[in-house]
């Protein structure tokens, strides 16, 4: 074997020791942030597996010893905003065998929803906060997740979400007033008066 072939070796264990230490704590809080902007639990899954590959892949620009989990959740966002503009360019896709199912059922009469959000939405009825957090545009909703679930600070996020401190700070603050206001009438039901 030669040496080359040795460095390479030992180089691809390190890569994976540091992956496994740095990254794979995270695996978790990742798939929340996913489901939480795709509302979909295969598309978590997805957009968190897409991250950890590309992790890996560019595991080399990493510096060790900064936050492993802010890099991480940029890679998901960026992802995130990747595939939602792609698919956004692309004319919406139909399973017909799926549409002659059901034209030749005795349902026709029967509306049927095709939005997956609200059918994912519809399994939580009764959780007041987790449809409210939904219900805000992704902007809003995004920094709220990584601030008040995450815990990133305003630093992190701002290098997350490749924005301004200010901006951050700004949505953060519309986004719980937004959601204050989406909530009143349900703290009010849970006895809270103000």
């Amino acid at each position: 074997m030669s040496i080359e072939k040795i460095k390479q070796n030992y180089s691809n264990l390190e890569k994976e020791g540091i992956f496994e230490k740095e990254f794979l704590p995270h695996i978790n809080p990742m798939y929340n942030f996913a489901y939480r902007l795709t509302y979909d639990d295969d598309d978590a899954k997805d957009l968190v597996q897409e991250t950890y590959l590309k992790a890996f892949r560019f595991l080399n620009s990493f510096q060790q010893g900064t936050n492993a989990k802010a890099w991480l959740f940029r890679i998901l966002k960026n992802s995130f905003i990747n595939d939602f503009r792609k698919k956004s360019k692309q004319p919406p896709k139909i399973d017909y065998q799926e549409v002659e199912t059901y034209y030749n059922s005795d349902n026709v009469d029967v509306s049927m929803t095709t939005d997956l959000r609200v059918e994912t939405v519809q399994h939580m009825i009764g959780d007041e906060v987790s449809n409210a957090l939904n219900a805000l545009d992704v902007d809003f909703r995004t920094v709220i997740i990584l601030c008040d679930l995450e815990g990133f600070t305003y630093e992190e996020m701002s290098k997350i979400l490749d924005i301004p401190i200010g901006t951050i700070r700004s949505r953060l603050h519309r986004a719980r007033n937004l959601l204050k206001e989406k909530l009143h009438e349900y703290a009010k039901s849970m006895g809270f008066n103000k």
